[in-house]
């Protein structure tokens, strides 16, 4: 059975109690267990983190780690910015609330060890169709 322990930090950009539906909602269909934290930043905690870590220095809609444990279990961290995903989802014509989700889902399949390539064919990839399938799910 798959299992998840969430836990939420940040600002109220979306309900902890939604975070940690989606995130197991997730786990649950992957069938897998894992820890993890969302943490939402500010566009400059982001820009920070994307710089230190990607070496882009810009923010971004959502960065994850994940962290293989010693006995075998997985934890992940999830970093999210709701400035971008605002931004995002006025582009797209779509709720805040659901680009947020999707987001969550996103890091979610990542910290799973699932990814993408960068550029046009991103929204082609497996992993794609795969969170646009949870998104769909999730509403």
């Amino acid at each position: 059975m798959a299992t998840a322990d969430v836990v939420v930090n940040g600002e109220d950009a979306l309900p902890a109690e939604e975070v940690g539906r989606v995130v197991s909602h997730v786990l649950e269909i992957e069938q897998r267990t894992a820890t993890i934290s969302v943490t939402f930043l500010s566009a400059d905690e982001m820009q920070d983190l994307n710089r230190d870590h990607k070496g882009h220095d810009r923010p971004t809609d959502v960065i994850s780690f994940a962290l293989p444990q010693p006995d075998g279990s997985l934890a992940g961290d999830i970093y999210i910015c709701p400035a971008v995903a605002r931004q995002e989802a006025a582009e797209r014509g779509i709720p805040e609330s659901e680009e947020l989700v999707r987001l969550v889902v996103h890091g979610t399949l990542h910290v799973l060890g699932m990814d993408h390539p960068e550029g046009e064919e991103r929204e082609h990839s497996e992993m794609w169709r795969r969170q646009e399938q949870y998104v769909a799910g999730l509403r």
